[in-house]
């Protein structure tokens, strides 16, 4: 344990809340408070947060409106876009104001801001006046940082849905801007998210009573075809996951009266989320995706996604996978190593963010687990600590038809052991060793 974290555990909880309230507040008055010039959309939930955040992005684009991104992978501002370099999704508050009060000075109308349950307990959102929230999903993670509860972090989730009711509405270009709620109609947890007050509440799914519903979904190969009403939409992104993820972004343009060809138009013109189920292509005779699942559902989701694919070639899935240290969700460990073991046909197991914690351990608790669910070390499972080796034995592992998941850290910029960061990008590397293997 390092001094920080030593200071932090015997500084009392509530005067660590008021010193990032403090902040954000402090970083909100230096900035003007830019949000209040444009139509913020935060998007909350587990799962599929970046990747709605991206399909709402493209779809407002198509439809003539500049609009501004932050989020976990990648930071847009209209066209230009760049990867976040923080190795958090809402960066520091003076950070996160401060891009947001460029984004307003180049004349955005939107901005998308991806809100996570620990930005929200640390004041990140503080003084962002949101107009529409979406949520996604809620499953269980981080709650190490909710005191064990998942009550809590169900709960902190829904500060932005509570905030939508405070204040007056926006009046943007002489419109006034609606508070507008956008859910998953298929989460359990549905009915919390949409009991926040809001001018207006907007559902979407695949089955029930939602507003946007899709059905006649197809598995084109390189992306999914399917249906909303009478309207055909595609998109060009794999993993059937991704319907919920541009969904959203659909709700959102006929909310603004985009016409349906534009949003039509958005969601194709979406070819690659960087670091969410990202073809990396050096000409090898294998698939290579790598991709930012690090929990159940989402590890899960793309080894769903790659058997249905090797399925049709006849090949086999090889998956690179690990946990985080700094005391994030231990529990998920053994469930990791369960998963990958029994849904892909070689397991390797590397660091991902160990932190300060011993990545010897945290890749033991997955071995061990997968163990359990019949994979033999030295045959089908392989323990390597050293990433860049982890991803090399990986690639090798691979022959023509099959396909390589390199899962846990997507296009993060960063990885950090020992406490300290370095920088790393999962996509460079993989590349380097596809190139490497092929001399």
């Amino acid at each position: 344990m390092n001094l920080k974290s030593k200071i932090r555990n015997i500084i009392p909880n509530w005067y660590i809340s008021f010193y990032h309230l403090a902040l954000a507040a402090i970083a909100a008055f230096y900035y003007g408070f830019p949000s209040k010039k444009m139509i913020v959309i935060g998007v909350t939930g587990t799962k599929g947060k970046t990747s709605a955040a991206n399909f709402i992005w493209s779809v407002l684009t198509a439809g003539g409106h500049k609009t501004s991104l932050i989020g976990t992978a990648n930071i847009r501002m209209g066209d230009i876009e760049m990867m976040n370099k923080y190795h958090m999704t809402m960066p520091g508050r003076f950070i996160l104001q401060k891009l947001l009060k460029q984004m307003a000075n180049a004349g955005c109308k939107f901005a998308i801001v991806e809100t996570t349950s620990e930005g929200i307990k640390q004041w990140r959102h503080f003084g962002i006046f949101y107009d529409i929230a979406v949520f996604t999903n809620l499953t269980p993670e981080h709650l190490e940082s909710h005191g064990g509860s998942f009550e809590k972090y169900k709960k902190t989730k829904g500060e932005i849905f509570k905030a939508l009711h405070n204040g007056k509405n926006k009046i943007i270009n002489g419109r006034e801007i609606k508070r507008v709620i956008i859910a998953n109609y298929d989460d359990l947890h549905k009915e919390y998210f949409l009991g926040f007050p809001a001018d207006k509440k907007i559902t979407f799914g695949t089955g029930g009573e939602a507003n946007f519903q899709a059905d006649k979904i197809r598995n084109t190969g390189y992306g999914l075809e399917f249906f909303v009403g009478s309207m055909p939409y595609q998109i060009n992104i794999l993993g059937k996951f991704n319907i919920y993820n541009a969904l959203p972004a659909i709700a959102v343009g006929s909310l603004f009266d985009i016409p349906e060809e534009k949003i039509q138009e958005g969601l194709k013109n979406l070819k690659n989320i960087p670091g969410r189920m990202e073809k990396i292509d050096e000409g090898q005779k294998f698939l290579v995706f790598v991709d930012y699942a690090h929990e159940k559902e989402g590890m899960t989701a793309v080894l769903n996604t790659a058997r249905e694919l090797v399925i049709e070639k006849g090949g086999r899935v090889v998956v690179l996978l690990g946990a985080e240290g700094g005391g994030r969700d231990k529990a998920k460990r053994p469930i990791l190593g369960e998963i990958s073991a029994k849904m892909a046909d070689f397991v390797v197991i590397s660091n991902v963010d160990p932190y300060e914690d011993d990545p010897k351990e945290i890749c033991e608790d997955i071995a061990l687990s997968a163990e359990k669910f019949s994979k033999t070390r030295g045959k089908n499972l392989f323990v390597i600590e050293d990433r860049r080796k982890g991803i090399k034995k990986t690639l090798s592992l691979a022959s023509e038809n099959d396909i390589v998941l390199i899962t846990g850290k997507g296009s993060e910029q960063s990885i950090i052991i020992g406490g300290k960061r370095h920088p790393w990008d999962d996509r460079v590397v993989v590349r380097e060793e596809i190139n490497k293997l092929k001399t």
